[in-house]
């Protein structure tokens, strides 16, 4: 059985994902903030919860202490958690809510990774999916043709390249893994409730799914969308 945790999976994209990988088969354990909508998800969807506040290292630590306790390793790290900032241009900027944003976004996704590593050094087949934004790859962003090149998200986009270059990074550190961050296409969710006209969440985790489904031969380090790779 392969052991899955996927932060921030209480609903939206981590939620449709946790969905899908139990159906694949996968023991999933629910991350989130919230005991109480955590439990709520982990009863519905057959998953298992486990409080984890990617911000907080004690709630870290203890996550992984619990399921170390039950399952002995974890197979699959789904950094799904996130926060958003909404802010066109620099108006509204300010280093507090930069700081905010990077703190969940970019230093969330290495307190969780470093503190699962041990567990998942004990798995046949160690994956990391990072969930990015299209929005942190340079070529989409400078890119005429892509949506993401007519908006300037200042600290939003900052932190999402930053988890591209952790990505690359850690894939380069971490040959027996496979790291590869994705980009699950603009969404309607709680997330984007500001900008109408977002997909199913079924649709967006789509690629999520795929990444965490990996094989021993599956790709790392790499950017991947809908159609395949998406360049960074």
């Amino acid at each position: 059985m392969t052991v899955t945790l996927v932060t921030g999976a209480n609903k939206g994209i981590g939620r449709e994902t946790a969905r899908r990988l139990i159906k694949e088969g996968h023991t999933v354990y629910i991350g989130a903030r919230s005991v109480e909508r955590g439990q709520a998800a982990a009863a519905e969807l057959g998953a298992r919860f486990v409080r984890l506040d990617v911000t907080d290292d004690g709630s870290v630590r203890a996550a992984m202490r619990l399921i170390e306790e039950r399952e002995g390793r974890l197979d699959v790290l789904v950094n799904n958690a996130g926060i958003a900032d909404h802010t066109l241009g620099t108006d509204g900027v300010t280093a507090e809510r930069a700081h905010a944003v990077f703190e969940t976004n970019v230093v969330g996704v290495v307190r969780v990774t470093q503190a699962a590593l041990p567990l998942l050094r004990r798995s046949d087949n160690p994956v990391v999916v990072n969930v990015s934004s299209a929005l942190g790859s340079f070529w989409a962003v400078t890119n005429p043709e892509r949506r993401q090149s007519h908006y300037a998200f200042v600290v939003y986009g900052a932190s999402k390249a930053a988890v591209s270059m952790l990505t690359v990074q850690y894939a380069k550190a971490l040959p027996e893994f496979k790291v590869n961050a994705v980009e699950p296409g603009f969404t309607a969710t709680d997330f984007t409730a500001d900008f109408p006209g977002g997909r199913p969440v079924e649709e967006s985790a789509e690629v999520v799914v795929r990444m965490a489904t990996l094989g021993k031969d599956g790709p790392t380090g790499t950017f991947q969308e809908d159609d395949g790779e998406l360049p960074w």
